[in-house]
């Protein structure tokens, strides 16, 4: 098991990489350090190198179990953050994997296809913008090719802007939100579904922001409302044909989504301490309910949205 970081530690960047990995029992409340981030932001779209602390992608942890052999599976937004964990977590478990994001995230993207190879398992980079639909449709194809297959698509890909008046979020902003969230989302299932076989599974990324939205993030939570939506009624349409379609919603996680416009920078250290648990988690924290959902063991799991969030109540 590797135990590469997926960061660059450099300077005045710490690490939050546990050593421990997800079978060894811990207390949840300090398994990882509560994130104390500066409250400066960085650009968007989010570099891992620019984050302090560095997120913690199980890298260092992560332990696989031959859960997912033989599989083949497609992530959007794969470069970090959640995307990255799962694509760690997928490959150790014995999946070959497609990864997309954006062109300017290469440098992150190739610390993942390393950490993929690392677990003997085949990596095919595809960079691209999500919000194209020429490039969705390419993405597809490119990872079908590249896999020879494609057993599991996960839509993880996200935008989230921090705005605190409704009449300051742009026709731009809300129109690149829905085209990331929501109709790449339709877009790259749409091409996907004539290649998946019966036993494949779609694993959609919403959010605690579905269920309790925040004032300052209109537009992103009602597309993570609609990404439940869809997933639920899609899940009903395929469920006959032996698909399922699951989601995955997360509560607070550091990833670079938050310090590059997701939070405000004077919310950022207090990010994540209004859960139970009093700490934002981690994407390495993510990755078993992605494994769950996209193996075997979950075959009568249908139209579940899986919540992840420290212990925030939902619906």
């Amino acid at each position: 098991m590797s135990t590469e970081n997926t960061g660059n530690t450099g300077a005045g960047a710490e690490s939050t990489e546990s050593g421990q990995d997800q079978y060894t029992l811990q207390d949840p409340v300090s398994q990882h350090p509560t994130i104390e981030p500066p409250a400066e932001a960085i650009a968007p779209p989010g570099l891992e190198r620019e984050m302090t602390p560095l997120a913690d992608h199980g890298a260092g942890s992560y332990r696989g179990s031959g859960r997912l052999k033989g599989r083949k599976a497609l992530i959007t937004g794969a470069d970090s953050g959640i995307g990255a964990a799962v694509a760690i977590a997928f490959a150790r478990e014995g999946a070959d994997v497609a990864l997309s994001y954006l062109p300017e995230e290469e440098e992150d993207a190739q610390r993942v296809v390393e950490l993929i190879e690392a677990a003997g398992q085949k990596a095919v980079p595809v960079p691209g913008d999500v919000t194209d639909r020429l490039y969705c449709n390419e993405l597809v194809a490119a990872a079908i090719n590249g896999l020879g297959g494609l057993d599991i698509l996960v839509n993880n890909a996200g935008k989230q802007v921090s705005v605190p008046n409704l009449t300051e979020i742009t026709d731009e902003q809300f129109d690149l939100t829905y085209k990331t969230n929501v109709y790449a989302m339709f877009w790259i299932t749409k091409e996907a579904l004539p290649h998946l076989k019966p036993g494949a599974a779609i694993i959609n990324t919403t959010s605690i922001q579905a269920y309790s939205p925040s004032e300052t993030l209109v537009d992103y939570a009602s597309t993570k409302a609609a990404i439940n939506t869809f997933s639920k009624a899609l899940s009903q349409q395929l469920a006959p044909k032996g698909i399922r379609v699951n989601t995955v919603a997360p509560g607070p996680i550091w990833t670079p989504l938050q310090p590059s416009g997701g939070q405000a920078p004077e919310a950022l250290p207090e990010f994540g301490k209004d859960t139970p648990l009093g700490r934002a988690g981690q994407p390495a924290e993510l990755a078993p309910a992605f494994v769950f959902l996209a193996s075997q063991e979950s075959s009568y799991v249908i139209g579940e949205t899986l919540h992840v969030n420290g212990g925030m109540p939902t619906p």
